[in-house]
Order: C-alpha cells, then structure tokens, then sequence
C-alpha cells in the first residue's frame, strides 16, 4: 500500500472545454478509510483517483454557472444520512455499496435540470458506490469480495456536500464544494 499522496488533482491553467463532473462528498473519517481500502486494493497504475462517490460523469463546461446555482440551492438541506450497507460486485473490481434514499432524489433533481444534456453513462438508474477496486481480473475482484464480505460492517455517515470538478486528462480539477448546511 502506498503512502504517498495521489496526484488526483489537476494543475495549471484550466483545460478549455473540460466536462464537469458532480460527487456526492465523503465525510473525512468515511474518506479516509475508503481511499486506505482504493490504495490497497486498486492496480497502483491505475489509481490516479481519491475514493469518490460519483453522482454525474461528464457534463457540458457549458452548463457550469447553472450547475453552481442548482448545487449552492440544494446544499440548503440538511446533510442526508448515509450507510455503506455492503459490497458491491463490478465484474472486474469490487466497491463498497452506499444506501442513501435522499442523495438518489437530489440526483433525480439535478437530472432533471440537465435533462438533454447527459451522457448515456449518466442517464443509467444511479447506483451510489465508492469503487476501491477496478480493472483486475474477475476471479481477482472475487477473492477481494469473498475476503471483504465477513469483514464489512455498515458504517453510517452523512454526506458533506456535493463537489464540482473538470475531468482533465484523468485528473480532477476541483471547481467548488458545497457543504449541506440545512
């Protein structure tokens, strides 16, 4: 397991025409132990990512200042209650399954902002999770599972806030976070 920090952010001047992507922010003890378990378990090739929970992959740069309006009215509400209640299976990884009710129903809300708008990725029924590992062989990610399984115990939590990045090159450019405040 590396010790080193990730390089996950970008630098720079910002890249025109990035898309922007929309995460449902870990608190720091919950990102902590989920980016331990990422460092442990990702191909360290690979990992150029924090743990996350991704709520939207790509949109338009175009779209940004609405985005920012739409995120800052939503983070009016109180913080929704959160459990990683499991694993969850990804053929070729393995991740950690996220039960929120509420973060689906701000996620339908924002999609339905950017209806027209999203990504075929972004359209699919959202599945919260924090993937800690991708891109292994399948019988690789099912040891992991079959190891992890007795192992994990629900941990509840309450999201942070929603964070806004450019996807540059594979790094996140970190626009704003918007702490839920309700």
């Amino acid at each position: 397991m590396s010790e080193a920090p990730l390089d996950w952010k970008a630098t720079g001047p910002r890249k025109p025409g990035a898309p922007l992507l929309i995460t449902a922010e870990l608190p720091a003890d919950v990102l902590a132990w989920t980016d331990a378990l990422r460092r442990q378990h990702y191909p360290p090739e690979r990992n150029r990512l924090r743990a996350h929970v991704t709520l939207f992959h790509a949109l338009p740069p175009s779209v940004e200042e609405e985005l920012l309006q739409v995120l800052a009215d939503l983070a009016r509400s109180p913080a929704p209650e959160a459990r990683i209640d499991g694993i969850m299976k990804l053929g070729k990884g393995t991740a950690l399954a996220v039960h929120c009710p509420e973060m689906v129903e701000l996620h339908a809300v924002i999609a339905e902002r950017m209806h027209g708008l999203l990504t075929d990725q972004d359209t699919r029924p959202l599945r919260l999770h924090v993937t800690i590992q991708n891109k292994v062989k399948p019988e690789e990610a099912k040891a992991l599972q079959v190891k992890l399984e007795p192992e994990l115990r629900p941990v509840s939590f309450r999201f942070r806030g929603f964070g806004l990045y450019a996807w540059e090159d594979g790094l996140w450019r970190p626009l704003r976070v918007f702490t839920f405040r309700g």
